[in-house]
């Protein structure tokens, strides 16, 4: 196949740019999550009705990053994502101004959904392409932490606005924050090129999922990464919680300002995580840093709840490390896929890992509450057993984590010690979807 065609020279700093895009069409992420709590009181939404519309988000957000990369291998993943950039700008407008009700809501945020995963997926695609092979994982870590900064950023901007005009303003801010997002990834891609027309593609749109679902190695990282975020929504969802109703610290404290400020620091220090666990992947190894993060992560979950009554500032420590540990190994999932597919079938693998880890993340704080409700009915609504339950049960979901990580890194070293050696191939059945 003739190599993809892609301009030598970028513009200057365009991962700067891509990031900065990314951090401003991230914000109306978790918009609704900082409103949440005035809408439900104005519009007299129930707690289960209110959390549609934030499922009907998740559901329009997973759709997304299956059909954008899909659309990303066919179309190139620089046009894919400044097209759906300006969707994005569009529908997150669209919600901020018009979302009058439950059912407006729940149709305009579905819709920002839809159109926000293209910012993502062709993303790690562009990065993948254009980044050298000694800096990828750092600079999937900076793209990746970004994201997180934008969440932080959402929820302390819906928070001053709020408290300053209205929750609309908050959303204002979080629509205009989109709009720039897309200016900034035009100015990030405007020196770059997707492949030539008429270059060989994928015939059929479906083709590169067929040929991932059957790519071993893919599928072995593909599964790795699920297990990962099953453990890491579970702690995204329940560590505010947690933490506002450990300990004594919170108890003077409005419930809703604390909620809101420790999920917006849990995000600031996923950024840090997602920059220092892909940097420390490209001088160590992938496998390697995956198998010490997940570690870590999955100690984190077996541990953290017997800390419940920790002083307040020692538990907050514990959280900071757990969730620095739990979200560090995000990025380097993410360069070792881009690094195990060839570049015309990217799209389409990280279509399939979204759709298998967003499934598992949507599972898994389900999961959490129900145990958490058994738990304080069998041993009391204080007691710490409940909570050693609920988090036990992020570690349970992601323990075989670390077993995909090996068969990842035995599939791979397999396919290499083949390319050298063709003729070892010929004795045994060849990884399907190889390279």
């Amino acid at each position: 196949m003739k190599p993809t065609a892609w301009n030598a020279s970028p513009t200057p700093y365009w991962l700067g740019w891509l990031c900065l895009s990314r951090l401003s069409l991230s914000l109306i992420f978790t918009a609704y999550a900082g409103v949440l709590p005035m809408v439900r009181a104005e519009w007299g939404m129930s707690a289960a009705k209110a959390a549609t519309v934030q499922s009907a988000w998740h559901v329009g957000y997973l759709v997304s990053l299956f059909v954008v990369g899909v659309l990303a291998d066919r179309y190139g993943p620089r046009r894919t994502y400044l097209v759906a950039s300006v969707f994005a700008a569009g529908a997150a407008c669209g919600f901020a101004w018009f979302g009058r009700g439950y059912g407006s809501a729940l149709m305009l945020y579905g819709l920002a959904g839809l159109c926000s995963g293209g910012s993502y997926t062709p993303g790690l695609a562009v990065i993948a392409q254009h980044a050298e092979s000694g800096a990828r994982g750092r600079a999937m870590g900076w793209f990746l932490g970004a994201s997180s900064l934008g969440y932080a950023a959402a929820l302390g901007g819906v928070a001053l606005f709020s408290a300053l005009a209205s929750w609309r303003a908050g959303l204002e801010f979080t629509a205009g924050a989109a709009v720039l997002g897309a200016v900034l990834g035009g100015i990030a891609l405007r020196g770059m090129q997707d492949p030539t027309p008429g270059e060989p593609r994928l015939g059929s749109p479906w083709g590169g999922i067929a040929e991932t679902v059957r790519d071993q190695a893919a599928m072995a990282c593909n599964l790795a990464y699920t297990f990962h975020c099953w453990e890491l929504f579970a702690l995204w969802a329940w560590l505010p919680s947690f933490l506002a109703t450990a300990g004594r610290g919170p108890a003077s404290r409005s419930g809703t300002t604390w909620g809101i400020a420790v999920a917006g620091l849990a995000h600031v220090l996923g950024a840090t995580g997602s920059i220092v666990g892909g940097t420390a992947s490209d001088r160590w190894g992938r496998t390697r840093v995956m198998l010490l993060l997940t570690g870590l992560s999955l100690t984190g979950s077996f541990l953290f709840g017997w800390l419940w009554a920790w002083p307040f500032w020692l538990l907050a420590l514990a959280a900071a490390l757990y969730n620095l540990c739990a979200i560090a190994d995000s990025s380097v999932y993410s360069t070792a896929l881009a690094e195990t597919v060839p570049p015309e079938r990217l799209g389409s693998a990280y279509s399939v890992r979204s759709v298998m880890g967003f499934g598992a993340g949507a599972i898994s704080p389900v999961v959490f509450g129900a145990l958490l409700d058994f738990g304080r009915g069998q041993f009391g609504g204080t007691s710490t057993y409940a909570w050693v339950l609920a988090w036990s049960s992020a570690g349970v979901g992601a323990l075989l984590g670390p077993v995909m990580i090996l068969q990842f890194e035995r599939l791979v070293t397999r396919h290499q010690r083949d390319l050298r050696d063709p003729r070892a191939a010929r004795f045994r059945r060849p990884r399907a979807g190889a390279p």
